[in-house]
């Protein structure tokens, strides 16, 4: 990532990565006490590096395509700034997604399923709760915000609410998939790494296709 977008580029990952095992932590004891605490003390893996950012990484790739591209500055038709908003969107996905699972399982003090609004436990997949969906918002925007306003990675403001805004809908698409796939008889193959590289892809592309409806990107 620092490749391809130098340092401000690669702080944008830092941050997510910095951000995401703060929150881990929050109210840890009592969620391992209800066993629904991430494994390695909320220490990441490496299975946890694709999962979480094969999806940016793929968009810094095709920014710098574009950059060394002498004649149309596009990779695949799509501009450098485009691919770019697809890559801080889809940190500020994933940095949404934890946001709101661990504020969620910590303080949710009614949890529902999303497919059928009844009450489940807290800690169930696909399960969403006031306290977790405001913290989604705020995950977002952090991230988001941060590469606007301190590193200059987005266009403009409405960059910003650009990719917030799609990193509100792939959590919550995530959520959906969660309760209707993951773990599922016959779908052992849906692991939470394969979950998160959906959910990461979702928050890119929906991005992506406002940047260029609402951006001109």
């Amino acid at each position: 990532m620092w490749t391809t977008l130098g340092y401000k580029g690669w702080t944008v990952c830092v941050l997510y990565l910095l951000l995401g095992q703060l929150v881990t932590k929050i109210g840890f004891q009592q969620k391992t006490e209800l066993g629904i605490a991430e494994g390695r003390g909320g220490r990441r893996g490496p299975e946890n590096v694709w999962g979480s950012a094969a999806a940016g990484t793929i968009c810094t790739l095709a920014a710098a395509a574009a950059s060394s591209s002498s004649s149309s500055s596009l990779f695949l038709g799509l501009s450098r700034d485009l691919w770019i908003l697809g890559y801080v969107a889809s940190l500020s996905t994933k940095l949404a997604d934890t946001f709101a699972s661990e504020i969620g399982k910590a303080y949710g003090q009614t949890t529902f399923l999303i497919t059928s609004l009844k009450p489940v436990p807290r800690g169930t997949e696909g399960a969403i709760s006031l306290e977790g969906t405001v913290a989604s918002i705020v995950g977002g925007l952090l991230l988001s915000s941060y590469a606007y306003y301190i590193v200059g990675l987005l266009p403009s403001v409405k960059g910003v609410v650009v990719s917030a805004f799609a990193a509100f809908v792939a959590t919550m698409i995530e959520s959906v998939i969660g309760a209707t796939l993951q773990g599922k008889k016959g779908m052992s193959w849906m692991t939470n790494e394969v979950v998160n590289f959906i959910n990461t892809v979702i928050g890119a592309v929906v991005a992506m296709s406002l940047g260029v409806l609402l951006l001109g990107l």
